[in-house]
């Protein structure tokens, strides 16, 4: 008899949830509100300091790498094309792939 091994790594949305519930009843036993943990002053500030240290971070680094990938390789070379394509479907045309596949002839 063949044995199948079909199992992948990973979790399931159900096991993050299961986790999320877990990690909530831990935090109660050990009487830890999680309201007043968010709304502590220095949790505020910690988020704060994390936000702005992100904007800083993609306005002076990420900013004009992400633009220019967005702008001159994926809208040209992949969104266009698609879009393209999309249409054609819909109307009932061949699409790129069709039109420039090898073909024989018998």
């Amino acid at each position: 008899m063949m044995k199948l091994n079909n199992q992948r790594g990973g979790i399931s949305i159900l096991g993050i949830l299961f986790f999320g519930f877990t990690i909530i009843l831990v935090l109660s036993y050990f009487n830890i509100s999680i309201r007043v943990v968010v709304e502590s002053p220095t949790t505020q500030d910690n988020i704060n300091y994390v936000g702005g240290a992100g904007k800083s971070l993609w306005d002076d680094y990420l900013k004009q790498p992400a633009l220019y990938f967005w702008n001159n390789i994926l809208i040209p070379f992949f969104w266009r094309p698609f879009i393209s394509n999309m249409e054609r479907l819909r109307d009932g045309r061949l699409t790129d792939f069709q039109m420039n596949a090898p073909q024989i002839n018998y």
